[in-house]
């Protein structure tokens, strides 16, 4: 009988400390799902794919849809001519011009404000895919815009919120 009881303390023993680990696993089972993101590029821009790149290594699915004709996919869109890029992304019904940090676009989703969407105007050295090794990074900042203006919703440098 006291063999019995050893084995079962241990058996006990055992699953105390398995308990952490199942519970890590349960919660990595519902680690956050973030967003599909539908990028519009031109077959031959490479930066695009930089950004894309950069928004998958923040966790948010990407598909690339390649287009000769982004321009008139960013006029159906309204994006402001003054901000617009050289990509154009979509993401539950918000516009995604440019260059914008993924760090923006998870405030965006987080914080959903009544807009069309985010824009970096132009290529700015340093932000994401325009991050190329030996060029000094420049501030540029992420403009909320929509049918009542623009706004800026942040600022960075490269990669970096200021």
């Amino acid at each position: 009988m006291g063999t019995s009881t050893a084995i079962s303390r241990r058996a006990l023993l055992a699953s105390a400390g398995a308990l952490p680990l199942l519970l890590s696993a349960v919660a990595i089972g519902q680690a956050e799902t973030l967003p599909l993101v539908t990028v519009t590029k031109d077959p031959s821009c490479g930066c695009c794919e930089g950004w894309a790149d950069h928004i998958r290594a923040a966790g948010f699915p990407v598909k690339i849809v390649e287009s000769a004709d982004v321009d008139s996919l960013k006029r159906r869109l309204r994006v402001p001519a003054q901000l617009a890029s050289c990509h154009t992304a979509e993401v539950e019904g918000y516009v995604i011009e440019g260059h914008v940090p993924a760090a923006a676009l998870r405030r965006l989703l987080a914080e959903r404000p009544a807009a069309a969407g985010l824009a970096v105007a132009g290529m700015p050295a340093g932000s994401p895919g325009m991050d190329f090794p030996g060029v000094d990074p420049e501030h540029y900042d992420v403009v909320l815009f929509g049918p009542v203006g623009q706004t800026r919703f942040a600022r960075f440098l490269g990669g970096r919120e200021v």
